[in-house]
């Protein structure tokens, strides 16, 4: 069966933590779609500089959860903190939750979703910058490759791409948990 995933993202996304699951969700014959506020291009951070353009498939505006299975949060320091004072993207971002469908998130991508306020008691892990963070929001805290808490996956750094994208499609295969919560 054909899926739908949504990657929220913004200029100074990390570009390894965008590119790395589209392609991995499109071998799988599935559709990987950009979201974002912004319409044309954002511009990615490729490590220690800026990186190549990547296209927007659909305006955040319009589009809603239910129109996807599942939700992807890439990191990069600028991403996510863009997105957390966004209004219509911590609904976006909310709303996947409320409906128990995966969420992938990876380095500093959960900033996001302590806005959003759906990190209180779940396992997860992140960049360690946001350690501190995620644990003032109520998150239980781990230093693992991946984490999995009801269809809610995250991973440290690019490096953990690999364990992160075999997670994701595992959630996404499984549908909707009815653990996943906000």
């Amino acid at each position: 069966m054909s899926k739908r995933i949504a990657i929220l993202a913004t200029n100074g996304f990390e570009e390894s933590e965008l590119k790395s699951p589209k392609e991995y969700l499109e071998q799988q014959g599935w559709t990987a779609e950009i979201v974002s506020p912004e319409s044309g291009s954002i511009k990615s951070w490729a490590d220690t500089d800026w990186g190549p353009e990547y296209k927007v498939d659909k305006v955040l505006s319009e589009v809603s959860s239910k129109d996807y299975h599942a939700l992807v949060l890439p990191g990069g320091v600028i991403n996510p903190d863009k997105l957390r004072t966004n209004e219509q993207a911590i609904v976006f971002v909310k709303s996947f939750f409320d409906e128990k469908k995966p969420v992938a998130a990876i380095c500093h991508g959960p900033q996001t979703l302590i806005n959003a306020d759906v990190v209180r008691g779940r396992e997860l892990t992140s960049y360690p910058s946001i350690k501190q963070d995620l644990i003032n929001a109520g998150a239980n805290w781990v230093d693992k490759e991946v984490v999995v808490d009801s269809g809610f996956v995250t991973s440290r750094t690019p490096d953990d791409l690999p364990a992160f994208n075999k997670k994701l499609v595992e959630e996404i295969k499984e549908g909707k948990h009815e653990l996943q919560h906000s």
